[in-house]
């Protein structure tokens, strides 16, 4: 039940976002930011609120270290 209230106090681009990578499993920030439409600003403070809140994982490419991918956390 923790987790639905949490969800209920995000905002509205995080909540989004979370639910483009439920649907894509992983993803990588420009795949993100097509499928959300969101700005880069409004998708890293997006991706930061869910850091925080446990909701994600962010995973290093290992070709390109540059690169994050990011991931719903599973519970």
């Amino acid at each position: 039940m923790e987790s639905l209230e949490a969800i209920r106090e995000m905002p509205p681009s995080a909540k989004l976002v979370l639910r483009i990578l439920q649907e894509v499993k992983i993803c990588d920030l420009n795949r993100l930011k097509n499928e959300s439409g969101l700005s880069r600003r409004a998708l890293m403070y997006a991706l930061k609120i869910l850091g925080e809140m446990d909701f994600i994982e962010t995973r290093i490419c290992l070709s390109d270290t540059r690169k994050r991918f990011y991931c719903v956390k599973l519970k």
